[in-house]
């Protein structure tokens, strides 16, 4: 499956941006779908993830409570919501879709598709 990530943009500290993961090629609702960032220079860091069917979700601490993952399976999409944003959370956000088992589900490595990245950036 192919991924198309959109959405990102520059908003001020506090604000709200809401990503987007447009699937083609393949059958979206039978993947696992994450959100994982990475800033230059450092390591790729899990965001959220969501179950195939939408039952399940999970975020890293440093995102709970400001960040909601969802998908609609009928429009192939998946979904970012970002509240609350803070400069430290400034990087390029890239979505994934695999087959992770749920204990592994943090690791990006299991994701086999990738989208090209989107660009968030939060001012102080």
């Amino acid at each position: 499956v192919q991924l198309q990530a959109s959405g990102g943009g520059l908003v001020q500290a506090g604000g709200s941006l809401k990503l987007s993961c447009a699937a083609s090629g393949g059958t979206f609702s039978k993947y696992t779908m994450g959100w994982f960032r990475q800033a230059p220079g450092k390591e790729r860091e899990f965001v959220a993830a969501i179950s195939w069917s939408g039952g399940s979700a999970y975020y890293a601490d440093s995102v709970k409570g400001r960040f909601t993952i969802s998908r609609d399976n009928v429009k192939n999409t998946g979904y970012l919501q970002m509240n609350s944003l803070k400069p430290e959370d400034t990087t390029v956000y890239y979505c994934a879709a695999g087959r992770p088992i749920t204990s592994a589900i943090r690791r990006g490595e299991l994701y086999a598709c990738w989208g090209q990245g989107t660009q968030v950036t939060v001012s102080s």
